[in-house]
Parts: C-alpha cells; sequence; structure tokens
C-alpha cells in the first residue's frame, strides 16, 4: 500500500551536504552504508560527490523520475524542495526539517500547503518535523540515526524522532531485530492509521510497536487497528493524554474519565496491547516477536532458587493465570530423574547446582505436560552455574510450540548466558516479575484473538418518547435533565423505575403520599442542583402524611438557605426501593472515541476506592459481564462468607441498555444511574436515582 515509501527503488536526498554534523550528511552516507541497493540521488546546488556517490545540483539535472524524496532543507526552502520532488514524479515525500505547525500558526499554514500540493499530486507525505524511515528487509536507512539495526521482525511506527534513537539504541543492547522503524512527525499527512495497515500487509513485519501522543480519528482507529490485531500483535505505548477527557464533569462518571482512560477502552475494544512504560514497550515487543501465542494460562515455573520461583508464583497468580499442577505423570518421571532434594511441584526447583542438562530435562518436562500452557525458566547465578551453557541447553530443549520465557537474574555473571538467549529467540528479563507480565499480555492477547464474534443485543424500547423528551430540553435550553425526565427516558428503554409523582406544594405531596405507599423517599427537584444530598434535598423513609408534610417544609426552607436563587420545579415524591446491593451506572461521551460505559460500586468503591471499570458502547454481553469482572470488588458481588450474590445478570443487561441508549442518541454527553439497586438472582434490579447532561450539538 505505501510501497514507494517502504520499498522505493530511487531515493532523492533534497539538502544532501558533503559537511559531517549534518541532518544531509548523515542521510546520505546511512543510505551508503546501510547497502541500499537502489539508486542514491543526493541534491545539494554546488554539486560535488561523497563516498564515490556524485550530488546532483538539481532534480532537473538528475533528469529522471524518483520513487522517494527526503527533504533536509531550511525550513524556508522545504516547499520549493517538495515542488521539484513532485515534478520528478515522487509518490512519497519524506520531510525530516523542523519548524512547522509546533512552532506555531505561520508553521501551520505552511504544513498544510505542503500537504495540499503533496495530495494534489498524488504523493503521500511523511513528516514534517520527523526522523525518517528505517527498512532492513529492504537495506534502507534514510534517517540521520547513527545505527542500523539488525533486520527481524518487529515493525515501529513513533511520533517522536528522539524516542526512535532510543530504541535503536536499546535494540541494538538487545540484539533484537527490527522490519521497519519511522518517525512520523506532525502527521500532515500519514499518521499511524496508515502505517498500522501498510504494516498488516508487510511480509516481514511480524509485530508492531508503537508510541503515539495523540491519535487522529477515534472511529477509524479502533477499526483498523481491529482488523490488524486479529492476525498480528500491535503493542502501543500513550503518553501525552489531552486535556479533553479531563473537563468538569457534573456526574461521577465523567469525572472519573479522562483521556487516558478513552484510550484505555479504545486499545481493549482494537485488541491493541497496552505497554505502560518505555521498558515495558520492549519487554512485550520482545515476548511476542519470539514466541508462539499460548493456549491457556496455566503456567509451569522452573527455578535454581526457591525465592524467585515464590516471587514468580505470586506474580502468576496476581496476575489472574495459574500456577498449575503438573501431570501425574510428568511429575513422577521427573522425581526420577532429578536429585532427591529437588522439587517436581509447580515450581520445580532443579536446585542450586543445577547443570545445563537439569534445565533442560525440566524444560522438556513442562513442555509434554498437557496441563502447561507456558513456561518460565529462572536462573539464579550460583557458584557452579554455567550461564551460557545453560542458556544453550534451554534453547536446544525449545520445541516452539508453547511459549518459554526466561529469567536470568543478575548482573555481570550472568550476562554470557542472556546473550545466548537472544541469540537463540528466547525472551530473556532481569526479573520473573517482568518475564510474567510479559506472558500475561500473551495470554490476554490470544484469549481476544479467540474470542467469539461480536454480536450487540437491539433491545425493543420506546425511542420516540425519548426524542421528544429530549427535544423539549434541548428547545427550553436545559441541558441537565434532572431525575424526574432522567428517569421517565430510562422507563422508555425498559429500566424498572420506583413509583413517584413531582409535587409543587404541600398539599400535593401530603395527597400523593397514600396512593405511593409508605415507605418514601423525598427529593428536590431542580435543574440548578445537582448534588441534592449536599443541600439537604434528599430525606428517606417517610412512613406517614405527617413525616411528609413535615419533610416538605424543612426542604424547602433549608433549600431556600443553601441555594437563594435556584430555580425549584418541587420535590419528587418516590416509593422507596427494596433494599439490595448498590452499584452505579453510567456513561461519558470521549470528544474522540464516543461513549464509554462505566460501572462499579456504590459508596465508597467509587467515591473512594474509584473502583471502577469502563468500556466503549456499544457493547456485548460478554463485554459487559467482563466489566463486572473487572473490578476489585466483583467477590463481592458474587457473594462471599456466605452471603448470597446479586443478579449478575441484571447489571449486564442493564449495561447494555445504556449502550444503546447511548449510541441512540448523541445527544447525551454524561449519565449516571446512581444507585442501581441490584437484588438477588432472580430478582428485579431498580433505577434508584439518575440524572443526565445533553449537549448542544449532539457530540458523536
Amino acid at each position: 500500500m505505501l510501497d514507494f515509501l517502504l520499498y522505493p527503488n530511487t531515493v532523492a536526498v533534497m539538502g544532501a551536504s558533503r559537511t559531517a554534523g549534518k541532518v544531509g550528511y548523515s542521510v546520505v552516507v546511512n543510505l551508503i552504508e546501510g547497502g541500499f541497493e537502489g539508486e542514491i540521488v543526493p541534491v545539494n546546488p554546488a554539486g560535488g560527490e561523497l563516498l564515490g556517490q556524485k550530488f546532483y545540483t538539481s532534480l532537473e539535472e538528475y533528469g529522471r523520475p524518483v520513487d522517494m524524496s527526503v527533504i533536509a532543507v531550511p525550513t524556508a526552502a522545504v516547499k520549493g524542495a517538495v515542488i521539484s520532488s513532485l515534478k520528478a514524479k515522487a509518490k512519497a515525500v519524506v520531510i525530516i526539517t523542523a519548524g512547522f505547525k509546533e512552532v506555531g500558526e505561520e508553521g501551520a499554514r505552511l504544513e498544510q500547503e505542503i500537504a495540499d500540493l503533496c495530495r494534489a499530486a498524488g504523493a503521500r507525505l511523511m513528516g514534517p518535523n520527523c526522523l525518517g524511515l528505517i527498512n532492513t528487509h529492504h537495506k534502507m536507512n534514510a534517517t540521520f540515526a547513527n545505527q542500523m539495526p539488525e533486520a527481524g521482525g518487529i515493525s515501529v511506527l513513533s511520533q517522536s524522532g528522539a524516542l526512535c534513537a532510543a530504541i535503536l539504541d536499546l535494540a541494538a543492547e538487545r540484539r533484537l531485530g527490527l522490519a521497519t522503524l519511522l518517525s512520523i512527525g506532525n502527521k500532515a499527512d500519514l499518521d499511524e492509521i496508515d502505517f498500522l495497515a501498510a504494516f498488516a500487509d508487510d511480509e516481514h513485519t511480524k509485530v508492531i510497536v508503537g508510541y503515539l501522543e495523540s491519535i487522529g480519528s477515534g472511529d477509524e482507529f479502533i477499526r483498523v487497528a481491529e482488523s490488524v490485531a486479529t492476525i498480528k500483535p500491535v503493542v502501543i505505548l500513550k503518553a501525552g493524554t489531552t486535556s479533553a477527557g479531563s473537563k468538569a464533569a457534573s456526574s461521577h462518571t465523567g469525572a472519573l474519565a479522562g483521556a487516558d482512560i478513552a484510550y484505555g477502552a479504545a486499545f481493549k475494544r482494537a485488541g491493541v496491547i497496552r505497554a505502560e512504560t518505555f521498558e515495558g514497550l520492549f519487554d512485550l515487543a520482545t515476548a511476542l516477536a519470539m514466541q508462539p501465542l499460548p493456549k491457556g494460562d496455566r503456567v509451569a515455573i522452573i527455578t535454581n532458587a526457591g525465592g524467585p520461583g515464590i516471587m514468580a508464583a505470586d506474580a502468576v497468580e496476581h496476575a489472574g493465570m495459574e500456577v498449575t499442577t503438573l501431570h501425574p505423570q510428568i511429575a513422577d518421571d521427573l522425581r526420577e530423574k532429578l536429585p532427591a532434594a529437588a522439587s517436581v511441584g509447580n515450581p520445580i526447583d532443579v536446585l542450586g547446582d543445577a547443570d545445563p542438562s537439569r534445565y533442560a530435562l525440566a524444560v522438556e518436562a513442562a513442555q509434554a505436560d498437557p496441563t502447561v500452557d507456558a513456561v518460565i525458566v529462572i536462573l539464579t547465578p550460583q557458584a557452579m552455574t554455567k550461564p551460557a551453557e545453560t542458556a544453550r541447553a534451554i534453547a536446544a530443549a525449545v520445541h516452539g510450540e508453547k511459549p518459554v520465557l526466561a529469567a536470568f537474574m543478575g548482573g555481570r555473571n550472568i550476562m554470557p548466558g542472556r546473550e545466548e538467549l537472544v541469540a537463540h529467540n528466547l525472551p530473556d528479563y532481569p526479573s520473573p516479575e517482568r518475564a510474567v507480565a510479559a506472558l500475561k499480555a500473551m495470554v490476554d492477547y490470544a484469549a481476544w484473538r479467540t474470542r467469539p464474534p461480536r454480536v450487540v443485543t437491539r433491545f425493543p424500547v420506546n425511542r420516540r418518547r425519548v426524542e421528544r423528551i429530549i427535544a423539549r430540553q434541548l428547545r427550553a435550553g436545559r441541558y441537565y435533565v434532572g431525575e424526574v425526565k432522567a428517569k421517565d427516558i430510562l422507563r422508555a428503554y425498559d429500566f424498572i423505575v420506583p413509583d413517584g409523582r413531582l409535587v409543587s406544594t404541600v398539599e400535593e405531596a401530603v395527597e400523593a403520599a397514600p396512593r405511593l405507599g409508605y415507605p418514601l423517599a423525598m427529593k428536590i427537584s431542580s435543574p440548578d442542583i445537582i448534588h441534592k444530598s449536599d443541600v439537604g434535598g434528599v430525606r428517606l423513609n417517610l412512613d406517614s402524611v405527617q413525616d411528609v408534610a413535615d419533610a416538605y417544609e424543612l426542604m424547602m426552607l433549608r433549600i431556600s438557605r443553601a441555594v437563594p436563587d435556584a430555580f425549584l420545579e418541587g420535590v419528587y415524591l418516590e416509593r422507596m426501593v427494596p433494599k439490595g446491593r448498590e452499584v452505579i451506572l453510567g456513561m461519558t461521551r470521549d470528544p474522540q472515541f464516543g461513549p464509554m460505559l462505566m460501572f462499579g460500586l456504590g459508596g465508597i468503591f467509587v467515591e473512594v476506592m474509584k473502583d471502577v471499570t469502563f468500556h466503549l458502547a456499544p457493547i456485548t454481553h460478554s463485554e459487559a459481564m467482563s466489566m463486572l469482572m473487572g473490578t476489585r470488588s466483583y467477590k463481592l458481588l458474587e457473594g462471599v462468607r456466605g452471603e448470597a450474590g446479586v443478579n449478575l445478570s441484571a447489571i449486564g443487561e442493564a449495561l447494555q441498555r445504556i449502550s444503546q441508549l447511548a449510541t441512540d442518541f448523541p445527544q447525551i454527553a454524561e449519565l449516571d444511574i446512581n444507585p442501581f439497586i441490584v437484588g438477588k438472582p432472580g430478582e428485579d434490579s431498580v433505577a434508584a436515582d439518575a440524572r443526565i447532561q445533553l449537549s448542544a450539538g449532539g457530540a458523536r
């Protein structure tokens, strides 16, 4: 798709230089010394040559078409260089030069002019303000970086040129092979979405790694990334979250959400593996590039020391994977072949004096065990340890059907072993925890790859009723939808809502109370009062007409003092909800990725612990249930210590109904159902309180 950029036959360098230290010098030297087999066309008005390569005074002097033009001239000369390149039929333009939209309005205007020129000519533009690109399988280094990596299967895209340089250095240290590395700079034309699609089609790319500070089109990114991730792992380190998602919000959901949450939800939907750190980025990429995906989460641990084995076992359990019990026959075979003092449980302790053959025996056994999906091998340097020989023995024992990850712990003494592991395509980590974290990412990605097709349920609802309510609110300029109308909207989407009535006088309250039935809740209704309880606007468990009358009078008195300018619609008198587990359900609309659903337990779990999960709408039933299981407090919903669990399916269905409501009505910016009272299995669940925030134009 981008062959003129990734696999050009002719590369022009506009701004080529014979002076060491200049960008144009480094690009030309890198192309020559990297062994580029196509034609290099350095352009400098002064002419000359470098390393036997002729310099042309202009592309007109060269007189033939070029596939790609790399531009490294001063900012003021870039536009002219682009025009010359396009006249020479360049189909790809790479602008290394900085000084465009990153420096201000004038730079942004010039950048747009250049992008428009390329678009009109049918050429693709990478940059400006970028490092350039490397394709090891094409022997092309069109950057000003100081090294060419080994050829391999990892392709890297980065919004930061400096980070590309750091990646090259790290790849060299780890002897990690790269396929392509490119710096996308300002993304005036080509962006991360274009390159994800291109890497999906690239036969040399096995794993895609990215560093991104922003994503252009949320919907398009999710669509393309999900398509790519079904065939190749995509690992992204996302930094520089914007302020868009951290705006002032009226709902719990809006307050808890943010741009970083939205990116996390988008990556989860698309199957993108998110790295939390630069270190983690290559921990994950290394494992994915070197080892097969596991078929499950059952882990065998092999170690020559008890402590590190326990560390690994703890990490596996904390990650939600299983420290499996070895098959009895495998355990018996090991017991016969290992020293009597060795442990054939899991971890398998081959003892501190283990020689290479003992490690190989344990690795063979673990791979042969049908109860094992993945193996982690730990080595600590003992006096008799032979790291290099052990690494070679482990590598020779690996069959390649199950992932095997190593954690050779220590420093200088174990370096020969770590080098042997990398040379034999075995990922190695300095600690068990980092090896387990990489394996966990592999397990999750493998599960995502084998997930069932997404089926989003559409419930029969009264959509016209909601249309009328929202239209009336917007015509009146009222963007905050209070409890009364919010519950009308929920009723239209088949939520169970307690019987209630809005009253505006004490007489109406006294008259309505017996009809609704006791006990009753009384809540102030005002578009100017969002947090009702903070101003004395909530009374519960009213058991008589007198209770209702007294509560009404007192509430009006307190409200008049606390918020004297508030417009009061009256009070909402409502039948008390049966007791149950309180949870919070919500939705907030991210400006880039659209509606995000939120789930959490009520009370301190949301207020203090912020134990909530998010997922992009629309969601399936399984995704709704995964939101519940994603909270730390999920066990409370299942039931613990003899306490009955709750109706989990009712929560899942409620989340799906909110998902449908949010996708049906882009005018809804935020929604909270707090609390949502959940009964025991088989019992109804009730929306006890709700509020909705609308947007004027209707976000996406």
